[in-house]
C-alpha cells in the first residue's frame, strides 16, 4: 500500500501550512487551535521546512518567550523530509522510525499536495492487519 491511498480523498484545502515569515506565536495558535503537531514551512509555494511542537519547545528552552516573535523560518526544521505518492506506507514508517520523527510533507512534481503524520501511516496499516485477520478467519471457517 502507498501512501496515494492514504491521501486519496484529501485535497488542497486540507493542507495547515505556514509561510516562512509566520510569526512562531502564531503557528503555535495554529497548532493549538488545531490540535496537531506540526506544520510544513512555504517558501513561494514549495516546502522549505517543518515547525513542529518539538521545535518551539527546544527553542523556548534556549531561548525563552522572546522566540515567540522569531519568524518559524528561524527555528524550523530544514531541508524537509518528503515523501512522493508512490512511497509505499512501510517505507514511509521506517523512515520516520530511523529519522526519529513524526510527519511527511507529500509532494508530487515539487508541489506539496498533502502533509501527512505517523497517526495516517499505522492507522492504514492497523486496517491492513484487520482485512487480512478477517479474511484468513473467513478461509478457516470455510475449510
Amino acid at each position: 500500500m502507498t501512501i496515494a491511498r492514504i491521501i486519496a480523498h484529501r485535497g488542497p484545502s486540507d493542507i495547515i501550512a505556514c509561510d516562512v515569515a509566520t510569526p512562531v506565536s502564531h503557528a503555535v495558535a495554529v497548532l493549538a487551535t488545531r490540535r496537531i503537531g506540526a506544520l510544513p514551512v512555504l517558501r513561494d509555494g514549495k516546502v522549505v521546512g517543518i515547525v513542529s511542537e518539538r521545535d518551539v519547545i527546544y527553542r523556548l528552552a534556549d531561548h525563552g518567550g522572546a522566540c515567540l516573535d522569531l519568524p518559524v523560518e528561524q527555528i524550523m526544521t530544514s531541508p524537509a523530509v518528503t515523501v512522493e505518492p508512490a512511497t509505499t506506507i512501510d517505507d514511509a514508517l521506517a523512515m520516520m522510525t530511523r529519522r526519529r520523527f513524526r510527519h511527511f510533507p507529500v509532494v508530487e512534481d515539487g508541489a506539496l499536495i498533502a502533509f501527512i503524520s505517523i497517526g495516517d501511516l499505522v492507522k492504514h496499516k492497523m486496517d491492513e492487519v484487520q482485512h487480512e485477520a478477517e479474511a484468513l478467519r473467513n478461509y478457516i471457517q470455510a475449510v
